[in-house]
């Protein structure tokens, strides 16, 4: 579906038939694949078929075998074969000499009959000479009955990391670009969560060179960006994009839009993408149980909304349609990767602007800050229970008659203090 093509297998008769070519068991057969030996003898009787990441390695395997087979047959008729053993006359000359020579080697004819035999002079009987004998060299057929020997080919140069990514991207993007609008129901969020990922698989590209499934690391954070709770923030998610035009894909993907996230993830991962349901368990980060719990949940709610999608096979093939029938495009992958690094330099650069900004905040703090305890001032309080100060008044008329009186009057001898006895 979503996927791109599965990988072709032989029939069943020639699957067993490569196995036993090789010489292996059914349990060796099924170690080297990674499976129990009753998955592998189902495979061989064409009772199950193998799905998702197992179909890929038995695939692979059995084209390992094919080769081998093809090997070995092309270097058996390559190989010369022995002489036949030299024919012995009973009797004459021919009996004595060895196949190499061409008297041994002319056939007899048919007697002569009665006659007058041809006048011949006489001379020297003919002695045959023994010549040793030789092996028939491959080189000694004729041109038209020998195999061409193949020149050897060069050994292919190693892709560079960036002719690998673009391989990736070319391969997977397409794919999982459907596979996220049916999880969103958003052609522009679907482009974006997967260039998003591919960034970010170009920012950890030898981490995700090693992994064993690179299309699946690209998938779960592609998953997990689409699906992230922030997404419902963001303006563009205010204004909702023009659903399918045809009824009964607007109806199933109404459905898949209605199911819990987790679901509906597990969902697409097992019938659309076709995953196992260990490996849809492993990717969504559940249980087994919990992943079987969940697919079951979600296929009764997308049959109770949709009767004719309760076969797994017809829902299978009703989201392949769904989703091929979406004109969804990516962009290259030069743009993607130029893109990924340009978000790298930024987030590079605004790392050390603020690197720098608190190291210059962290030094003015230092010049500009007190090298003793300064005590703080205690604030003022009002100091109640003293009297006001009275300020003098005007004088009255005797006070000033008085004052007068004083200053008229000397300033010192006896007559101004005169003791009295009382």
């Amino acid at each position: 579906m979503t996927r791109g093509p599965a990988t072709p297998l032989p029939s069943p008769k020639a699957r067993r038939r490569l196995r036993e070519a090789a010489s292996l068991t059914q349990t060796q057969l099924a170690e080297r694949v990674g499976v129990a030996p009753g998955t592998v003898r189902a495979w061989e009787s064409g009772r199950t078929t193998p799905r998702g990441r197992k179909r890929e390695a038995y695939a692979k395997l059995l084209k390992t075998l094919a080769a081998e087979e093809e090997s070995a047959a092309r270097q058996a008729a390559r190989t010369p074969q022995p002489a036949p053993p030299p024919k012995t006359e009973p009797t004459g000359d021919r009996a004595s000499a060895p196949k190499g020579c061409p008297e041994a080697e002319a056939e007899p004819g048919p007697e002569p009959g009665p006659g007058p035999e041809p006048e011949s002079e006489p001379g020297p009987e003919p002695v045959a000479m023994p010549v040793p004998m030789r092996e028939p060299a491959p080189e000694s057929q004729p041109r038209s009955t020998r195999e061409p020997i193949p020149e050897p080919r060069p050994a292919p140069a190693p892709l560079t990391p960036a002719q690998a990514f673009d391989a990736l991207y070319e391969f997977s993007a397409p794919a999982l670009v459907r596979q996220t609008f049916l999880l969103t129901g958003r052609r522009e969020q679907a482009r974006e969560s997967v260039e998003r990922a591919f960034q970010t698989a170009w920012e950890r590209w030898p981490e995700v060179a090693r992994d064993r499934d690179p299309v699946g690391w690209v998938r779960a954070a592609a998953y997990e960006y689409a699906l992230s709770p922030w997404q419902r923030f963001r303006p563009r998610h205010r204004h909702p994009e023009p659903p399918p035009a045809d009824p009964g894909d607007r109806t199933l993907l109404n459905t898949l839009l209605r199911l819990p996230p987790r679901h509906r993830r597990t969902l697409v991962l097992y019938d659309g993408v076709g995953l196992d349901l260990p490996e849809t368990a492993a990717e969504t980060e559940a249980s087994t149980p919990a992943a079987a719990h969940r697919l079951l949940r979600a296929r009764e709610a997308v049959a109770g909304r949709l009767p004719a999608l309760a076969d797994p096979q017809v829902l299978h093939r009703r989201l392949a349609e769904l989703a091929s029938n979406e004109r969804l495009g990516a962009a290259r992958p030069p743009t993607v990767r130029r893109g990924g690094e340009r978000r790298a330099r930024f987030r590079t650069r605004a790392a050390i602007a603020f690197t720098v900004a608190l190291i210059g905040t962290t030094a003015l703090t230092v010049r500009t800050a007190p090298t003793h305890y300064e005590p703080p001032v205690s604030p003022g309080q009002a100091v109640r229970g003293v009297p006001p100060r009275v300020a003098p008044g005007s004088l009255s008329d005797e006070e000033l008659e008085l004052r007068q009186k004083l200053r008229d009057q000397m300033q010192d001898g006896p007559e101004r203090l005169s003791p009295q006895l009382e």
